[in-house]
């Protein structure tokens, strides 16, 4: 495909419902991230990414981005863009 970069899907991340779960999808995450990495791509994720779940996934070393805008925009409909951002 030639494409420079791919992004990670996150959504069964934040799904997982018990602590096994989670711990199991951050695991695919980390090993997905891995192997883009080897592969020489730019790995980004996102989906279903917000305030409360997103620090895990942030600590997985080699994301160079994540993608939380949906739950930033929602978020910031009621307290503003600018108090949004900066929680």
């Amino acid at each position: 495909v030639g494409a420079p970069a791919i992004e990670l899907h996150t959504g069964r991340y934040a799904d997982a419902q018990t602590p096994v779960e989670v711990a199991e999808e951050l695991k695919r995450i980390a090993d997905g991230v891995a192997f883009g990495l080897s592969e020489g791509l730019i790995v980004n994720a996102g989906h279903g990414l917000h305030y409360h779940n997103v620090e895990a996934v942030a600590a997985i070393k080699g994301i160079n981005e994540l993608n939380i805008g949906h739950a930033l925009v929602a978020h910031a409909l009621f307290v503003g863009f600018k108090a949004a951002v900066a929680e």
